[in-house]
């Protein structure tokens, strides 16, 4: 997995464009009506990690690539959003191949932004936003029921696929979003990209007030759980672009912040979707990859090449913070640091590794 991917959605002016902006530093339009968003707007941010710099250094490159994150923002939803209400299905099918959703839940109040039913109450908006991702999954499957049932008459083997889809019907028709039961093997339906079967972190976008308030934290945290939840205040994120590092890190702290709201998000984003990164490095380039959490070393080298994994023979592989400390890799092969794996080591978090393969043509 070498790039994952976050679908933001939420009602019209929850702060969703406000915070795109601020998370990508793109500049779109964020307009105080319904709908300001047209089409999706993709950003793509790089992933913080503290090592690439000083392994860049280490290793004298100018190249240091790290791993990235797409947030795609779509047009606000409303109620009726699956049946075409506002710009509806056009919206919700940007966000069908993105690994993770974001939902964007506003509450702050401020008279001088609209809210699209007068009334700001959390819970409301975050069940308007579920349904119609519970009535756009039922759609779904409606459209693929009638032909599995079918196909599995005359192709036994496609029984278990079969009950898991008349499962999921039976626990959308319910209003139960996919992700929210644990019984249910989603593989069978990966094909369908199901919206209501991706992890869903809701993103709180209190005012600046309101992110000092543990106890309403507590409280909207409660509405949500067991989902991650985040509370960013997306006019404080805004303010922190075009500030440098020490200015912004005294900006938050101001606010009880230890980290911005991006390093908050793709941090939550990886421990939801089981992912962590490890490193490669040499002269040409120093770069950060994307893997699941338990990935073997030749799973790990097939996110590099296809020919890596394929064509695997062992891992050399040295910790991080021994390569650091020992100041070079020929110091730390010296010191006995460096160490060589084979097809069944789990890559670690702080893991630096050349791989060797052979593929025969």
């Amino acid at each position: 997995m070498s790039n994952i991917s976050c679908g933001i959605v939420g009602l019209p002016n929850v702060g969703k464009s406000t915070l795109f902006n601020a998370l990508t530093n793109n500049n779109i339009l964020a307009a105080n009506y319904p709908f300001a968003t047209i089409e999706p707007n993709t950003g793509i941010v790089p992933v913080p990690d503290e090592h690439l710099e000083k392994l860049g250094e280490l290793y004298r490159t100018q190249k240091i690539v790290p791993a990235t994150v797409t947030f795609v923002d779509i047009a606000g939803l409303v109620a009726g959003a699956s049946q075409g209400e506002g710009l509806g299905n056009q919206f919700l099918s940007h966000i069908r191949s993105t690994n993770a959703i974001v939902q964007v839940v506003r509450t702050f109040a401020d008279p001088n932004v609209i809210h699209v039913d007068d009334e700001h109450n959390p819970q409301k908006d975050i069940d308007v936003i579920n349904t119609e991702l519970v009535l756009a999954d039922l759609q779904t499957i409606e459209k693929r029921l009638p032909k599995l049932e079918k196909e599995a008459r005359a192709n036994p083997k496609l029984k278990p696929e079969l009950d898991t889809l008349q499962r999921a019907h039976a626990l959308l028709n319910d209003n139960k979003p996919l992700s929210s039961v644990d019984d249910i093997d989603l593989e069978h339906l990966q094909d369908l990209h199901l919206l209501t079967a991706k992890p869903v972190i809701y993103l709180f976008n209190l005012d600046e007030a309101g992110l000092q308030d543990n106890a309403r934290k507590h409280q909207l945290q409660q509405l949500v759980a067991p989902a991650k939840a985040l509370f960013i205040c997306a006019q404080l994120e805004s303010e922190l672009r075009g500030l440098d590092e020490p200015d912004a890190k005294e900006m938050l702290e101001s606010y009880g912040q230890a980290e911005s709201g991006l390093v908050q998000l793709i941090r939550t984003a990886y421990d939801v979707l089981g992912l962590q990164s490890y490193l490669t490095a040499g002269e040409k380039e120093v770069r950060a990859w994307t893997i699941r959490k338990g990935a073997t070393a030749p799973q790990a080298a097939g996110v590099i090449h296809g020919d890596f994994e394929r064509g695997f023979i062992a891992a050399e592989i040295v910790n991080y913070h021994d390569l650091v400390a020992a100041g070079s890799e020929q110091a730390a092969k010296a010191a006995g640091k460096v160490r060589t794996e084979g097809k069944t080591y789990i890559m670690q978090p702080d893991d630096v590794v050349e791989f060797r393969f052979n593929v025969s043509k």
